[in-house]
């Protein structure tokens, strides 16, 4: 056992006595020592119930025989860190979440890893972890919210931040506001749509780290609690057969993730994630490839933000299973891939079947013939630009119109707000990227706010930012190179004709090369926004957003 470097011979009597304060029994230090990644904390209404979670695996643990031992994870809750300079906090964490997880596991000796996560960046940054440290690992999320009900109506977190900008524009009255915010976040676990959380959750089902319902039994719900259990047991059975994450996610694992992402309809921010856990892994994953797979991926989910149904809704049409199920009815995965069940993905998703086909579209009427994300390119994008297709409108899938240019995000909220965005304007939101922000800020304020006021069929926002999952519409994210760099998005002027052609993954601006080449000589780098701590450190190190913005030690 790994754990044996820190428990067993006389040199380590020191070690064990240490033990001993903890209250080991001898029993204990001769059984495989599994550490369990507790998310636990009380800010994020995804995580609160994590703690019941947690007591589940390290019952699982011990009823399999071994010995769970618990210790931390940080989790930012991006909802209340939107729209304020703690946004530039949140995927900065993916990589402290990484880099400590990797510190306690080796630190420690651990045998093998429960990891319980649940929100945004929490989830790729264990995942991430996991294919680092490359010990028997397994994954239980604490589950998504129930969606909210006003009027009837079932909603989520996106709505209520499209109601600010309903309320802003005077469609909407005070006490509907109110009942909206009473009422739209009613339960614990991870915000009700196919958000980030929930996108990343599911889709460690199909990388095959998560038992059957990881992404969607809901987190109220008592089979939650049974399925910590069994992932608690679950992990013994990986350490005793000695399967580790890099054996589970090889680069057919990675394709079978983007294969169900296409399916699902995810968030962009999955185009971040996938690049950055596959890196950890030891596989590249080239964004090109995206394209290739939604070319042959039916987009079978239409869920809130695209569509009015919700994660709890996808759990009871069979889960992600179901939509694997579906997906391999046209032999669309890599089912030999294996998992943590010990089986590959063939032998788990054999007879889950599709239980409600308005949840999930059969394989052969979809809502789409092609995925729910597109990467786009062209000279505003040479490398990338990222786009949630499936929720975006028809009548904004080919789109031209004049650039409206802002150097921050807060600006163009107060251009939004304040009514100076009119019906065909593109919004250039740049020195938001990984290194100009720096850190990324998600742009759901500024895309809510174009929803809310009815600009939602007429209105296109581009930026080197990036968007939360619970963003929809016209809306461009990861532009690279991004405009810290000196990439195109900085050389957009007010009024240049930007041209969107979303089935052709194609995004230009209007301007001659000469041009373009005469505004890049003039071009001089910003001075950084951020000069001291992380964000400082972070921007030194962070890459592209095509590249997973992982991070790089400077060549000198």
């Amino acid at each position: 056992m790994i754990s044996d470097n820190a428990r067993k011979g006389d040199q380590q009597a020191p070690g064990r006595s240490l033990f001993r304060a903890l209250g080991h029994t001898d029993e204990e230090m001769k059984r495989p020592m599994i550490g369990i990644v507790s998310s636990y904390n009380e800010i994020v209404p995804g995580h609160m119930n994590l703690d019941k979670i947690v007591d589940a695996v390290k019952l699982g643990v011990a009823m399999a025989g071994g010995t769970p031992v618990v210790f931390p994870a940080i989790a930012v809750c991006d909802g209340i860190a939107m729209g304020h300079i703690g946004m530039k906090y949140s995927l900065v964490t993916r990589d402290l979440i990484c880099d400590s997880t990797e510190a306690m596991a080796i630190a420690h000796q651990f045998d093998g890893l429960v990891m319980v996560p649940n929100c945004d960046k929490n989830v790729p940054g264990l995942l991430m972890a996991a294919a680092r440290v490359n010990i028997p690992t397994i994954f239980v999320s604490g589950g998504p919210m129930l969606a909210g009900k006003v009027n009837g109506c079932k909603t989520s977190l996106s709505s209520m931040f499209e109601a600010v900008g309903s309320y802003t524009a005077g469609t909407m009255t005070e006490e509907e506001f109110k009942e909206m915010e009473e009422k739209t976040c009613p339960t614990c676990g991870s915000c009700s749509g196919m958000y980030t959380a929930n996108s990343m959750n599911c889709l460690t089902e199909a990388l095959g780290m998560g038992l059957k319902g990881n992404g969607t039994i809901p987190a109220v719900y008592s089979e939650r609690i049974r399925l910590a259990k069994m992932a608690g047991m679950q992990v013994m059975e990986l350490v005793r057969n000695n399967i580790c994450p890099k054996d589970i996610m090889t680069e057919k694992a990675f394709f079978n993730a983007m294969t169900v992402d296409m399916a699902l309809g995810c968030s962009t921010n999955s185009m971040l994630h996938l690049p950055a856990i596959a890196h950890e892994a030891g596989v590249k994953l080239d964004m090109e490839i995206a394209n290739e797979i939604s070319a042959k991926t039916p987009n079978l989910c239409h869920l809130a933000p695209a569509g009015r149904t919700y994660i709890e809704e996808l759990n009871e049409a069979g889960g992600v299973y179901a939509v694997m199920n579906e997906l391999n009815k046209k032999q669309l995965l890599h089912t030999d891939a294996l998992t943590v069940t010990g089986k590959t993905i063939g032998e788990n998703i054999k007879g889950c079947e599709n239980k409600d086909p308005e949840v999930i579209r059969p394989i052969d009427h979809p809502y789409s013939a092609t995925g729910g994300i597109a990467v786009l390119k062209g000279n505003l994008a040479p490398d990338t630009g990222i786009v949630k297709r499936s929720a975006v409108a028809d009548e904004m899938l080919v789109h031209e119109g004049p650039a409206r240019v802002f150097d921050c995000e807060d600006d163009a909220i107060c251009a939004i707000k304040g009514g100076q965005i009119h019906e065909g304007d593109v919004i250039i939101i740049r020195y938001e990227g990984p290194k100009g922000g720096p850190g990324m800020r998600e742009m759901l304020n500024p895309t809510s706010a174009i929803m809310g006021m009815g600009l939602g069929s007429s209105v296109a926002l581009i930026t080197d930012g990036r968007f939360s999952g619970a963003s929809r519409g016209a809306v461009i994210g990861h532009v690279s190179p991004e405009a810290a760099v000196g990439g195109p998005i900085a050389l957009v002027e007010e009024g240049d004709i930007i041209s969107i052609d979303i089935p052709n993954n194609q995004l230009n601006m209007k301007v001659s090369d000469e041009e373009l080449e005469r505004r890049r000589k003039a071009w001089t780098p910003r001075e950084p926004k951020v000069t001291t701590g992380y964000l400082a450190r972070y921007a030194s190190m962070v890459t592209s957003g095509n590249r997973g913005a992982i991070l790089e030690v400077p060549k000198k």
